[in-house]
């Protein structure tokens, strides 16, 4: 069996037994801009498939205890499935462009210097296009994209894992980051578009289910930090 997620109905993600699970902190300056990401431990293998929380209520989080069941939770899928491609805005860039589809998980690391945006516009400057490419792979809502002038895109070469993320500077968990092009399917059984880089939301509240709209940053339930020990 390979790596999947699928979405169950008012209830949690699904995951195939044999995908990766670990908690990923982000690293910031005295600023609270985004760095680097700083590896942590690794959850266990599992057996058999595991169940992940998306209501943001459970009290063994990153997995689902039911809460959800007594929350009432509505899980309804809101997010548009046009193709990235078609949604992004293009930011023409000297030497690269930039797309931007706006599905932003405040993970602040597009923030540094003078931003991912105008790094890609004066990308003609190689130290500009090196930060650009830095910036962009740790967009992990995949909301940022460096495409060459032939259309292609740039993409880091990333692990087929899913990671809690941490975020010190706030005190609060963040989303699910899946990497590596891991398949998404609805309830419905429909796949989403398959993405290098996404970001799922783990509090509930998000208005574009199933993925990460920043709602976590002021939602009480998300205070704290994961452990592999919890």
């Amino acid at each position: 069996m390979s790596e999947s997620i699928k979405i169950l109905p008012n209830g949690p993600y699904q995951v195939s037994p044999d995908t990766k699970l670990t908690i990923q902190s982000i690293g910031a300056d005295a600023d609270r801009i985004s760095r680097e990401w700083q590896q942590g431990p690794e959850y266990p293998e599992k057996l058999t498939a595991y169940f992940l929380c998306r209501c943001g209520r459970s009290a063994n989080k990153p997995y689902c205890d039911g809460a959800h069941e007594a929350a009432r939770f509505n899980g309804a899928e809101t997010a548009d499935r046009t193709p990235y491609a078609q949604r992004a805005k293009k930011y023409e860039g000297e030497a690269v462009d930039l797309l931007d589809d706006e599905r932003c998980a405040q993970l602040r690391f597009c923030d540094a210097g003078i931003g991912a945006w105008n790094l890609a516009i004066k990308s003609g400057d190689p130290n500009n296009l090196e930060l650009a490419k830095q910036e962009c792979a740790n967009c992990s809502s995949g909301r940022l994209t460096l495409v060459q002038k032939d259309g292609m895109p740039i993409e880091p070469d990333l692990p087929k894992e899913i990671d809690c993320v941490q975020d010190p500077p706030r005190g609060i968990r963040g989303p699910l980051k899946v990497t590596g092009g891991i398949p998404l399917t609805g309830a419905d059984g429909q796949d989403y578009e398959p993405r290098n880089r996404y970001t799922l939301c783990r509090c509930g509240l998000s208005k574009n289910k199933p993925f990460c709209d920043t709602r976590h940053i002021n939602c009480t339930h998300m205070e704290g930090f994961d452990s592999v020990s919890e």
